[in-house]
């Protein structure tokens, strides 16, 4: 499985991403960090879960890493002695025994090969590491989804969309369970989270629906049939 890499627009996802800071600020908390571990935050996106991370590790270190270079030029102006952004696919990395963390927060689903991912986060791991993703699953969005397949295969786009790839992995809750268990980590935990939100108007709803979700769609129409 591939997965394609998309840019996007940081300053919409800013005004668009209340909810995704929002499930980044839980995720900082349920760590319950120490203070001085290196931690590696995968799809950093505009670097604010990755300035949160740092606040709470003084005297350790934070890298956070994503492949469109908008998100990270928007994440920089985070950066600070104990912060770094790189731009990069995670599907490539090569860390070896850096992090004592390892985290991605709404951002796993753009991924495809997990199996890849895993391996390589496995491999970044210290002995005794944590890893803590959250991601969209099977059923997430699942009426935006329905609309969106109803429009590749309407008159007006069907013929635009023939050799469209479906952006995004979304697993079942035993589907993921399997896949860890077949990973080298030690100890897994797989469980699902109601992560249902509402927006104050339709044009909030609209905003958050254009960046990202929309970003592959919108790319592979030709200029004119956007």
């Amino acid at each position: 499985m591939n997965t394609t890499l998309y840019e996007f627009d940081a300053e919409k996802y800013e005004k668009a991403s209340d909810h995704q800071k929002e499930w980044g600020s839980q995720l900082a908390q349920e760590l319950h960090l120490q203070g001085d571990e290196r931690i590696l935050d995968l799809g950093c996106g505009d670097g604010a879960m990755s300035a949160q991370l740092a606040r709470r590790v003084p005297n350790g270190m934070v890298v956070g890493l994503d492949a469109s270079l908008g998100m990270i030029d928007a994440a920089r102006k985070h950066q600070t002695d104990n912060l770094q952004f790189v731009h990069k696919d995670m599907n490539a990395i090569e860390y070896i025994d850096e992090f004592d963390v390892i985290v991605s927060n709404a951002a796993l689903h753009w991924i495809k090969n997990h199996q890849n991912l895993l391996r390589r986060v496995c491999l970044a791991l210290r002995k005794n590491g944590v890893v803590r993703f959250n991601f969209a699953a099977d059923g997430n969005c699942a009426n935006l989804i329905r609309a969106v397949r109803d429009a590749l295969s309407s008159p007006a786009y069907c013929s635009s969309f023939v050799d469209f790839l479906w952006p995004w992995y979304m697993p079942t809750l035993q589907e993921y369970e399997e896949l860890m268990q077949r990973s080298k980590f030690t100890e897994v935990r797989v469980w699902p989270e109601n992560a249902d939100r509402f927006f104050p108007d339709a044009e909030a709803m609209i905003r958050w629906i254009d960046q990202p979700s929309l970003v592959p769609f919108l790319t592979h129409l030709r200029g004119h049939d956007r």
